[in-house]
């Protein structure tokens, strides 16, 4: 079987743990690489946390550490959401296997000269660790296949302030070098696919409990702050699980329903810092423009607009029941 290959940058949380097991457990997908960025979690905790979603898939993948910090913000962190360990304060034992000393942008850059044009690159967190990237080795990023973004918010509201998305906000920066980069193929899932009838229902944890595995018992367990978050804070009906959701995109294109390609700007300052403006009427493409802002756009981002919440649901249940 030729498989996929996948490098995961992540600041592993517990919905970030989740997305991560599905692609370890997904047979025709090999995840060549993980890198650690800060965000939900210190990189320190971040690797802790990857590094025991690995083992326990019963893999070897190498874990990286990348930035502590983002590019110009200050350092912000999730605890309040998915708990001090990120993990639902679980109190998982430490992984055996310790994070690679190596730096992340010289593996990753090697892995694509090997893999050229073959790599799929999934963001779970802010875009500290891809922004840098970028900056450093822009002729190799352009050789990644495809990308898809865990962020940002499409045409809707933002979870860390009114207009903006949690990772998107961490590092505003860096997510613009990103947006704005010109790699051809970037899709953005934004937070709010995973609201709603995508939130894990009670029935369905239940559903998943009964397949009475070790994967199936982590998937909820460790995501059991985040759903007091998801219920009590946000006010949806069961658990959202954003990373979750966008792994599954990249895992399976069955699970979109609709999607269409837009300019998105990143704002930068100001009350709506790390909002995600989509044009979605593509005005921007009108010449001149009445507004400078939006003169000489094109379209860079791939958004997705509704997804298959079903078929999203199947796709994380096959990955938890062996």
């Amino acid at each position: 079987m030729t498989k996929r290959k996948f490098f995961i940058d992540t600041d592993t949380a517990s919905d970030d743990a989740v997305a991560l097991l599905m692609a370890l457990e997904t047979p025709d997908v090999e995840v060549l690489g993980v890198s650690i960025v800060s965000g939900n979690m210190p990189i320190e905790q971040g690797s802790i946390n990857a590094r025991y979603t690995i083992e326990l898939c019963k893999k070897d993948t190498p874990v990286y550490v990348g930035h502590d910090k983002p590019m110009v913000k200050k350092r912000e962190h999730a605890d309040w959401f998915h708990g001090p360990d990120g993990m639902g304060n679980m109190n998982y034992p430490n992984p055996k296997v310790k994070d690679n000393s190596s730096d992340y942008k010289e593996i990753l850059n090697d892995l694509i000269n090997q893999y050229p044009n073959e790599i799929t690159l999934v963001t779970l967190g802010p875009l500290t660790n891809i922004g840098q990237f970028v900056l450093d080795y822009p002729e190799s990023y352009q050789k990644i296949k495809e990308i898809f973004i865990m962020g940002g918010a499409s045409t809707t509201v933002g979870n860390v302030t009114p207009a903006a998305e949690y990772n998107i906000w961490c590092d505003p920066e860096a997510a613009e070098i990103v947006f704005q980069s010109g790699h051809p193929d970037i899709t953005m899932i934004g937070w709010e696919l995973c609201r709603g009838g995508a939130n894990l229902t009670e029935s369905e944890m239940d559903f998943v409990y009964s397949f009475e595995t070790t994967k199936g018992d982590f998937a909820i367990d460790c995501n059991k702050h985040a759903l007091d978050s998801s219920q009590n804070w946000l006010g949806d009906p069961g658990l959202g699980l954003p990373d979750p959701v966008a792994m599954a995109v990249a895992l399976n294109k069955k699970v979109i329903n609709k999607a269409s390609r837009h300019h998105v700007k990143i704002v930068l300052d100001g009350p709506a810092r790390g909002m995600t403006i989509v044009d979605e009427l593509n005005v921007g493409e009108s010449e001149p423009h009445i507004d400078e802002n939006w003169s000489h756009t094109s379209k860079n981002i791939n958004v997705i607009w509704e997804i298959d919440d079903q078929e999203w649901k199947e796709t994380l249940y096959q990955t938890l029941k062996n």
